[in-house]
């Protein structure tokens, strides 16, 4: 199994940014990130394809987040500026095995990191 090492959560005011890391034992052929909010179901944030570092986003984070990859440090890296409050949530690296479509659904991704909180206060 790929395990997946989540970091860079914290407390955050509107407006401020974050990085999370990932730094993963295997590279799976699409990886990202899934964020879940109190109350809420887990959504898609973004997710690259690592053959050829294609990312896509979710509307709500488009043009405020950046994922990308180290593939020499085995690091997966989710830039987050522009923070809102309803950024907030405990945010999942990802990995999965095939192709999907657009960020892909939960159930599409087979292994999971332990998750790393963010909290976007106003």
């Amino acid at each position: 199994p790929v395990q997946l090492v989540e970091s860079g959560g914290g407390s955050v005011q509107t407006g401020g940014s974050l990085r999370l890391s990932c730094e993963y034992s295997d590279r799976r052929y699409v990886m990202g990130w899934f964020r879940q909010a109190p109350g809420k179901e887990r959504e898609g944030v973004a997710r690259i394809f690592t053959m050829s570092d294609t990312t896509y986003y979710a509307d709500s984070v488009k043009d405020r987040f950046t994922l990308s990859r180290d593939a020499a440090k085995n690091t997966l890296y989710l830039q987050m500026d522009s923070l809102k409050p309803e950024d907030t949530g405990m945010y999942y690296c990802v990995a999965g095995m095939g192709w999907v479509q657009g960020l892909g659904r939960a159930s599409d991704y087979m292994f999971w990191g332990q998750g790393t909180q963010v909290t976007v206060s106003s």
